[in-house]
């Protein structure tokens, strides 16, 4: 078991704030604890999974994670939900409508902002859904007060009958500090109340509960200005003092130690005159907020002169760098700006690639080679890797599940021009359960003419490999129930003569089906079936390596996209009529490469050969 679970009260252990949260939710009492994997939250209900007098689980998406969690409070238990940023764009529906019903056990909601883009697509603000759902959110600076702020959360639910956010961004759940942890707290059970006229959120209860809604912001107001989790640090320099919330907090301490700043934990409802009689103690005050202006706008609407994103950026975060060179530009004090750092010390670019032996490889090689002649939209996982090098087999990503919807779109919407091109949509196991599912019905019922290709690789990859419900295993790696994908796409309308699966390793075949698919006039769906190279459901086989006298540089290898086979010299030449072109002579990491067989079919003189053990060719 993790000795961070075996852990007693009044001990102290190195946790991320991912962890951290897990632990602080078990002590809270939770009883149950919901989430989607998503990157930098993923990590907090993995280990919440490890913790006994819990119910943890992977549901198929946000919403459905929300309104599990949603419907064991209101059955009267503690329940934690967890998410990235985006997915809260998912299970908004949600919130917005339990926000007027409120909570019976306590219910507390981390969302995981990714300020810098780490592993999203877009990088917007979760302060937002605070003002737009009238609930509190709280900010820790750091993984102690991540811990404590989410025992702190069910308190504050509970006593206002509220949802509560945890404002968490990636530096906060991916940094490791000292956490001095304490015991669960058994809570007493507490049976459901049968209350039509709370929870039954038709518009009549809806409509009363609006004045309950904005009665409850208003105490949530006055606690705002009184409560301990917002606090002012003095300072000798009176020249400017500093807001902030969150990790900016420890990036603006660090580059101002001697100037007041006020640290608001618990940042909505903000408390405006507490605020108000700090900026009465500095010369100018200053905003330090990622991402988006959410404070400045709203205390510059109450009155208050301040400075904020005219002098700080309102992208990615305001580190040291950042935040001490535009705050001595406002005092008029002179700032040192490094030398770049010398060009041999800069660090060797790594583009993001896919695994070695990863089952999506010949997906895209046959895509690439066919891109010419069809549009491919995209979706959220391994796969959106396929936009990149060595393939450029991607045309469209824009969120979880959008694959479908758009491909719809783009046979609907296409000119003349492309009434010839096939359209293909791209999407893994996961994401179809996520929300391609009914992309797909869609496609159907509206008679599109697309290709789906349906990855399979029974994981929740990208984000490490987590289950879902196509794996036949629970978070706990029990067994559970797995969904056909076959079935389910026939289930949803498509034709069984147009649903096929193939083995993505066997890459002549998949190249022939691809084109096979893409003339038929009708929806249909190619899946193919190999796990993840991650998982433990993955074999080896036998690995592969190069005889260099045979290898002719011709490089046909190279464009499979395969991390384990490496470039061993260049070469620039002509062909026949005089074009130039670059020859490749490679080599192939062994003790890396899966036996997957992919590049052996692209080797036109058969210089890739079994190379009999993991070991040859190393020395």
């Amino acid at each position: 078991m993790n000795p961070l679970v075996q852990a007693v009260a009044a001990t102290s252990h190195l946790m991320s704030g991912n962890e951290a949260v897990a632990r602080g939710a078990w002590e809270a009492g939770a009883r149950v604890g919901t989430a989607y994997p998503g990157t930098p939250s993923t990590e907090i209900l993995e280990s919440l999974a490890l913790y006994p007098d819990i119910h943890a689980q992977w549901s198929v998406n946000e919403k459905v994670s929300l309104e599990v969690a949603i419907g064991a409070s209101v059955a009267g238990a503690r329940a934690f939900c967890a998410m990235k940023h985006v997915g809260m764009n998912v299970a908004s529906d949600a919130l917005m409508s339990q926000t007027l019903a409120g909570v019976g056990g306590g219910l507390v909601i981390a969302i995981a902002d990714d300020v810098g883009l780490s592993s999203s697509q877009n990088e917007q603000d979760s302060r937002f859904w605070g003002r737009f759902a009238h609930v509190p959110i709280l900010e820790p600076a750091d993984s102690q007060e991540a811990y404590e702020m989410v025992k702190q959360g069910f308190e504050i639910s509970e006593q206002f009958s509220t949802p509560v956010i945890l404002r968490l961004t990636t530096r906060v759940c991916h940094v490791k500090a000292m956490v001095t942890v304490g015991e669960r707290l058994e809570r007493p059970e507490v049976p459901f109340t049968r209350d039509p006229s709370r929870w039954v959120l038709v518009p009549s209860t809806a409509r009363v509960r609006l004045p309950w809604q904005f009665e409850r912001e208003l105490q949530l107001t006055a606690f705002a200005e009184q409560t301990d989790l917002n606090i002012i640090e003095d300072g000798p320099d009176k020249r400017v003092g500093i807001l902030t919330s969150g990790p900016a907090y420890m990036h603006a301490r660090e580059a101002f130690p001697n100037v007041p700043i006020m640290k608001l934990g618990f940042s909505c409802p903000l408390p405006i005159e507490r605020i108000k009689a700090f900026a009465a103690t500095v010369e100018k005050l200053v905003v330090v907020e990622e991402t988006e202006p959410v404070m400045e706008n709203e205390l510059k609407a109450a009155g208050l002169t301040l400075h904020g994103k005219d002098i700080l950026p309102r992208i990615h975060e305001l580190s040291v760098q950042v935040i001490q060179p535009a705050i001595k530009r406002l005092l008029g004090e002179p700032v040192i700006v490094a030398e770049a750092a010398s060009a041999d010390l800069e660090v060797f670019p790594r583009p993001p690639t896919m695994c070695v032996g990863c089952p999506h490889l010949s997906v895209y090689y046959c895509l690439s080679k066919l891109h010419k002649n069809i549009n491919i939209a995209g979706d959220i996982g391994c796969y959106t890797l396929g936009a990149g090098h060595p393939w450029n087999a991607l045309d469209t990503t824009t969120c979880m599940g959008a694959s479908m919807g758009m491909a719809l779109g783009m046979d609907l919407g296409r000119a003349e021009a492309d009434r010839d091109k096939g359209i293909v949509a791209v999407i893994g196991d996961s994401t179809f359960l996520h929300m391609g599912m009914q992309g797909l019905l869609d496609m159907v019922y509206n008679r599109g003419n697309v290709t789906v290709m349906l990855l399979d690789n029974r994981a929740t990859g990208m984000t490490g490999g987590q289950s879902h419900a196509g794996t036949g295993a629970d978070i706990h790696g029990n067994e559970a129930p797995a969904v056909d994908f076959a079935k389910l796409v026939e289930a949803l309308g498509v034709r069984p003569e147009r649903i096929r699966k193939v083995n993505p390793y066997e890459m002549p075949t998949i190249y022939k089906m691809i084109k096979e698919e893409v003339k038929q006039p009708e929806p249909s769906v190619i899946i193919t079936d190999q796990p993840c190279v991650l998982i433990p459901e993955f074999e080896k086989y036998v690995p592969l390596k190069v005889v260099a006298e045979d290898c002719t540089g011709c490089a046909n290898c190279l464009n499979v996209g395969c991390p384990a086979i490496l470039v061993t010299k260049r070469e620039m030449t002509t062909t026949a009529k005089g074009k130039p072109v670059e020859k490749a002579w490679v080599t192939i990491e062994t003790a890396a490469c899966t036996g997957c067989n992919l590049c052996p079919t692209t080797c036109g003189p058969k210089a890739i050969v079994p190379a009999g053990s993991p070991f040859d060719g190393i020395h």
